[in-house]
């Protein structure tokens, strides 16, 4: 297991509130690493990446359109990027080289996912990541 897979694991899956989590490689628009079961589609990359290539009021009027979800998107800024769907939710933080997807199910509590992701997101941008 690599190091950063180690690090979604135990920062963000330990937490008890991310259910699953990847990185997403910024210029190469792929696939890093993901916590193991979570299949995140070229669609869903492009669809991610491109939520920051946008204005955020864009992406903050249109939502995202996530693993075959619509999702409402209730923060949308130049490193973070928040959106819901009923009771599950999905958090992307964008560092110097990845974005980091964090997603939440029912019976967790966001708060706890949105901080564990955007502490590992100022961790990894303190690293040049």
């Amino acid at each position: 297991m690599s190091h950063l897979q180690n690090l979604l694991l135990d920062t963000l899956l330990g937490t008890k509130h991310v259910d699953s989590a990847a990185l997403i490689k910024i210029q190469e628009r792929s696939l890093c690493v993901a916590s193991p079961g979570f299949n995140v589609m070229p669609s869903d990359v492009r669809t991610l990446v491109n939520g920051f290539a946008k204005n955020p009021l864009q992406t903050r009027r249109e939502g995202l359109y996530f693993k075959e979800k619509d999702y409402r998107c209730v923060r949308a800024d130049e490193y973070s990027l928040y959106a819901k769907n009923e009771n599950t939710g999905v958090i992307v933080v964008k560092t110097h080289l990845y974005l980091l997807v964090a997603t939440y199910t029912e019976g967790m509590y966001p708060s706890v996912c949105v901080e564990a992701t955007e502490s590992l997101g100022d961790y990894l941008r303190k690293k040049g990541s």
